[in-house]
């Protein structure tokens, strides 16, 4: 054979490899105008005609915690199983024979399925069946929403590529109860609604990502054609609160609540030295895992939303005042009858019947005398008293902001009339919040320096970066000296008062001051018989470390505010052991009351 003749078919190899790869090189530059040159058009194109796909990427809600670290709130993630009715019914596979191919019916996919949901078989066949009655051409419906992470992945073992899931964020909240009241809860669809679940959303609320990609007709994504844009989880928030304190505070005052048969009830610790509360215990509450189950007025915090006249913890307030004005000592005495007519025809008397005493300051305080609390007071104008019980915090609110915190009600001094200007002496006639007596008996407590209250320790993004309250500076409203004096009187309350021997707390001193308070009616005067009771007191009362309060509403059981002094002691008791507060020294400073 010639030389010739061997090159010729060479040379037609050679011709039509390069033809296979010059077609192959076209496809390839048509592939890149497409996906990349002119993508987007092409994306629109697809869009179009169904055939982009995207799948949102659920940035996780962040965790609240409580002082220590231990989770109060949490999001766990449950996904909606999506199927395509379509594509179901229309997957094929080979003949028997294996020639051909044949239609697969969807009963044959509905046992595997319902195996993993749950759910019985005919109940996926008449979900399938039921959207092509409604649409013959349905490419969705949900097959089970909701699914657990073990029955998303018992599904994507399957492969079955008509079934789709969108995960769905879901809150959990470990404790319950414990702090339902400050944490709140969030709808099924994951909407803040209370609490600090609506307070702190924008520290907890992540971004979402996404996911798109290209699929076939038939719905099978494209593989290599995704992107993703990542999601961002939320920030973490730390409460000030003592979870282990506020469960045994909630379980006390739910006992005890219901031993005085009361309307509800609550308990507060105010750590002095810092205006930090570490719990806020009250019942009825809200449990977050089922927030149905509760009435409607539980759903929130009493403590914070509650207004009421102080009554008689107010006259530790009037003491203080007369102290830092210079009028008065705790020595200081008035001559008080029982019941008393003033030169402004004012009439004012005393919860128990008594001759004339020349009550001195203190003995006022521990009699709880109302006559010698007026004549006290009016060694200061009305302006006078306006304006410290405005420093005190009465009518201001607090530095929290808790979601719906009533701020308490002073009218101007101008607007007193006669009674009025004798009835704010002991603690009528304005209102305060639970956490504006605990502020006030904290600055007292803390040598007049009142310290801004907090329920937010920080929040802490994804990043790392750590954000805190943004709170005012402590403020010095009562000398030092006034301070220590009113703490020494409210201390000989708890040593001498009538609430004595039911609220000694072993190894501590303890300086306290009860109210009853008058609750208004509709008709502007006040409902007979039915009182809102509290008591406010601070331990070790030397050098004292914390603040508790206990309010009871329309106790039937023992009516005055007796009824609140069991549970003061109790968590009095438990605050101090719980914090491990070290043992009380020395012997309060008697007062003679006349």
């Amino acid at each position: 054979m010639s030389k010739r003749a061997e090159r010729s078919p060479r040379r037609r190899s050679v011709v039509a490899l390069l033809a296979v790869v010059a077609v192959l090189a076209g496809f390839v530059l048509r592939l890149v105008d497409i996906q990349v040159v002119n993508a987007g058009e092409h994306v629109g194109d697809a869009q179009a005609m169904g055939l982009a796909g995207e799948r949102v990427l659920y940035g996780n809600r962040g965790s609240i915690v409580d002082a220590d670290g231990t989770v109060l709130a949490s999001s766990t993630q449950l996904y909606d199983a999506q199927i395509d009715p379509l594509l179901a019914t229309t997957m094929e596979r080979k003949t028997a024979d294996g020639e051909g191919k044949e239609i697969v019916p969807f009963e044959d996919y509905a046992a595997d399925i319902a195996k993993v949901t749950g759910q019985d078989p005919d109940e996926l066949v008449e979900i399938v069946t039921g959207a092509l009655a409604e649409n013959p051409g349905s490419r969705f419906a949900y097959l089970k929403r909701g699914i657990t992470t073990t029955q998303y992945l018992g599904l994507v073992e399957l492969g079955l590529p008509f079934i789709t899931f969108t995960p769905q964020p879901s809150r959990v909240y470990p404790n319950g109860a414990v702090a339902g009241n400050l944490v709140g809860f969030t709808s099924s669809d994951g909407e803040p609604l209370a609490g600090y679940e609506l307070l702190a959303d924008d520290c907890l609320t992540g971004s979402n990502g996404l996911e798109t990609y290209q699929q076939s007709p038939d719905g099978v994504r494209i593989p290599g054609t995704e992107t993703v844009e990542p999601a961002e989880d939320g920030g973490t928030l730390q409460l000030t609160i003592d979870t282990d304190l506020q469960w045994y505070l909630s379980e006390l005052i739910a006992e005890e609540t219901q031993r005085m048969k009361a309307k509800s009830g609550t308990i507060t610790v105010l750590e002095i030295e810092t205006g930090k509360i570490r719990a806020a215990a009250e019942y009825p509450t809200v449990d977050p895992n089922d927030v149905q189950s509760a009435d409607p007025a539980d759903r929130g915090s009493r403590i914070f939303t509650t207004s009421f006249e102080p009554g008689s913890t107010g006259k530790a307030l009037t003491a203080a005042m007369l102290l830092d004005a210079g009028v008065a000592t705790p020595t200081s005495t008035v001559p008080a009858a029982a019941h008393e007519t003033f030169p402004n025809g004012a009439s004012i008397g005393d919860p128990f019947e008594h001759p004339v005493y020349n009550y001195t300051l203190a003995g006022a305080l521990i009699d709880s005398s109302n006559v010698a609390l007026s004549k006290f007071g009016d060694m200061l104008t009305p302006e006078q008293r306006h304006d410290y019980l405005e420093k005190f915090g009465v009518g201001g609110g607090t530095d929290i902001g808790f979601q719906g915190e009533a701020k308490g009600e002073l009218h101007p001094a101008d607007e007193w009339d006669n009674q009025t200007r004798y009835t704010t002496t002991f603690g009528q006639a304005y209102t305060m919040t639970v956490p504006q007596v605990m502020s006030a008996y904290a600055m007292i407590a803390n040598g007049g320096v009142k310290m801004p209250l907090s329920l937010v320790e920080s929040c802490t993004k994804p990043d790392g970066t750590v954000i805190t309250p943004d709170l005012p500076e402590p403020q010095q409203v009562i000398s030092e000296e006034a301070a220590n004096e009113t703490a020494l009187m409210i201390e000989n309350v708890a040593v001498q008062g009538s609430t004595a021997d039911l609220i000694k707390v072993p190894g501590y001193r303890v300086a306290a001051k009860t109210g009853t308070a008058q609750k208004p009616d509709e008709n502007g005067g006040y409902k007979a018989g039915v009182y809102f009771t509290s008591i406010v007191g601070f331990a070790p009362a030397e050098d004292p470390k914390y603040v508790v309060m206990v309010t009871l509403d329309e106790p039937m059981q023992v009516r005055s505010s007796a009824a609140t002094a069991p549970a003061l002691q109790k968590a009095l008791t438990q605050v101090m052991k719980h914090f491990r507060v070290m043992p009380s020294t020395g012997q309060p400073h008697l007062f003679e009351k006349y």
